[in-house]
């Protein structure tokens, strides 16, 4: 089967891909159900979403991907799907997390100023549209098979808004089941359901690529 590449949340801070893809048995359920899993941490303390997504490049495979990316991971994804679109074969974005709230960015900019980033890197983490260093036009603009996940229930920082919006905007997106991000406690529980969900749309996007 195609490969699949896991992006996980966190911004600035110490979330990984074992806290956020391996602990709750995210990489191990879907190599159970045949797929070959990547599961790469992302830039730690990356200034841009591009040199997030230039850093995930490095962990492609020769062949094309689908991407699993979630909450603030799903802009780094969509960097990457945007830089290098013959290497995305899909793109699933899960838990999207919320820009543009004034209220969870204030929140946002305190801590990464207490994590000692630079103002300008902060403006340039903060900036975007619907999604965090993404305009809606580029949104526009994606091209592979692309799914969409809320966070159930919602919260402020993962708002059913956002994911509305990405349905809206990129082209021939899908909505799908939700449910509780991988760190909660809560997400146990809906493990198998999540598993069920992601592995139809990878078996989805494989038969609508050329």
């Amino acid at each position: 089967m195609p490969s699949v590449l896991l992006v996980h949340g966190g911004l600035w801070g110490e979330m990984d891909a074992r806290r956020f893809w391996v602990l709750p048995g995210v990489v191990a359920g879907l190599r159970e159900l045949g797929w070959t899993v990547l599961a790469p941490d992302r830039l730690v303390r990356a200034e841009s979403w591009a040199a997030d997504a230039d850093h995930l490049a490095g962990a492609l495979p020769d062949g094309p991907v689908t991407v699993i990316a979630g909450s603030n991971g799903c802009s780094a994804a969509v960097r990457l799907a945007l830089s290098r679109p013959e290497s995305v074969r899909g793109l699933l974005l899960a838990w999207p997390a919320t820009g543009g709230d004034p209220a969870v960015d204030a929140r946002t900019r305190d801590a990464l100023r207490a994590g000692e980033a630079a103002v300008s890197t902060v403006d340039t983490l903060l900036a975007g549209e619907t999604l965090r260093g993404v305009s809606d036009v580029e949104l526009r603009r994606l091209r592979p098979p692309i799914g969409v996940l809320p966070s159930v229930p919602e919260n402020p920082y993962h708002q059913h808004r956002t994911a509305e919006a990405l349905v809206r905007l990129a082209p021939g997106a899908v909505s799908l089941p939700g449910g509780p991000e991988p760190p909660q406690p809560d997400f146990a529980t809906h493990r198998p359901a999540f598993l069920a969900t992601v592995d139809q749309f990878l078996r989805d996007a494989d038969t609508a690529s050329p």
